[in-house]
């Protein structure tokens, strides 16, 4: 077995571990700092947003030019007067994007283009984009993330109970403002592409959340007849016993995701695949790191309050402090014990039984008459 595959193997049996709920605090405080960052960045810089939602042209090449891209970007934004973006493309030629111009500036613009790259007007190809398209598509994208968030919480009520549905959808929302805060502070363009990894990036959000609900659900359905763990123990060793294979989903998943963004997107510039692969990756990390260190922990502590796991944690104490004490406990068998000065179950005797005497007449052995 792999050194990778034994600590799992060890975490899985809580022989080592690492307490994650005992010290949320701590995590609770560094994810609180990335999310303030991340809000502080949206309202500071903004999203760069694109021209599907801008509105503007798109200015095609269809062949060669001599023309370096910075020189085209210059004389697009001097035309135009505003923003613009240039990028070869495989053929030779360039895509020139120009946000926020209308329909007589982009004709204007089209000639002065064709002069100053030394091409024909009819090799530059024109088209405008109107604003309403991207609208609409940011429309339908807030209403599929809204119905997604309730049908979550709806199924995880049920499937779970409602602290980990709560839980849950505090993980996506830190994950979702996580990553279109890093979408404004490194300035990528927000495009299409961007609203389709960041939907994208919720299913991937909540595997490895499920995953760890799912083992804490089994491992505390009998909880409160022992008085072994309280339920953050049990909490803890859950995560634990998910922590490897969490990691390595995480860590198979990122590898492809990274290809695309930095070969796919830095080298070969491919602008689609940059939109699309950063929200995949900023997600998928945020969304393992919320899994781990968000969720569950949460879900410990809203648990906690309970009335019922209160009275577990005096009891789990209370055995532990008689332990150390070297005093006999009544819990020591791990099972049910009656509360309040309750009689115990019919049938429950204090020592072990004895077997029943042997019938008979009460003759001794002899012969019979």
């Amino acid at each position: 077995m792999s050194r990778l595959g034994s600590m799992g193997a060890r975490l899985y049996r809580g022989e080592v571990g690492y307490d994650f709920v005992a010290k949320r605090k701590i995590w609770y405080g560094i994810s609180i700092l990335i999310t303030i960052t991340a809000i502080v960045g949206l309202a500071v810089r903004g999203l760069n947003l694109g021209i599907e939602f801008q509105g503007g042209a798109v200015f095609t090449t269809t062949q060669s030019s001599s023309v370096s891209v910075t020189h085209a970007q210059d004389v697009a934004e001097k035309l135009s007067g505003h923003d613009a973006s240039v990028q070869k493309l495989g053929n030779g030629g360039m895509r020139i994007q120009v946000s926020g111009i209308d329909t007589g500036t982009a004709d204007k613009i089209h000639g002065s283009l064709a002069k100053d790259l030394h091409l024909p007007i009819d090799k530059i190809a024109a088209d405008l984009v109107g604003p309403s398209w991207g609208q609409t598509i940011a429309t339908k994208a807030w209403e599929g993330l809204a119905i997604f968030m309730i049908l979550v919480v709806v199924y995880l009520a049920i499937a779970f109970e409602w602290r980990m549905a709560l839980a849950a959808l505090v993980a996506l929302i830190h994950d979702l403002t996580i990553t279109v805060g890093i979408y404004a502070l490194v300035g990528f363009e927000v495009t299409e592409g961007t609203v389709i990894g960041l939907l994208t990036i919720l299913g991937y959000s909540l595997y490895d959340t499920v995953v760890v609900f799912d083992g804490l659900k089994e491992a505390s359905k009998d909880l409160k007849k022992q008085t072994r763990f309280t339920y953050s123990e049990i909490a803890n060793r859950s995560l634990n016993g998910t922590l490897v294979r969490s990691i390595n989903t995480t860590v198979v998943a990122l590898l492809p995701v990274a290809g695309l963004l930095f070969i796919g997107g830095g080298f070969l510039g491919a602008g689609m695949l940059n939109d699309i692969s950063l929200a995949l990756f900023v997600g998928l990390a945020a969304g393992a790191y919320s899994s781990i260190f968000i969720a569950t922990p949460l879900v410990a502590d809203l648990k906690e309050r309970d009335p019922a796991m209160q009275a577990l944690k005096k009891r789990v104490l209370a055995k532990r402090a008689a332990a150390a004490k070297g005093e006999p406990s009544d819990m020591d068998d791990d099972t049910l014990q009656p509360q309040d000065g309750a009689p115990a179950p019919a049938g429950a005797v204090a020592g072990g039984r004895r077997a029943p005497a042997p019938r008979g007449r009460g003759r001794t052995p002899g012969k019979r008459r």
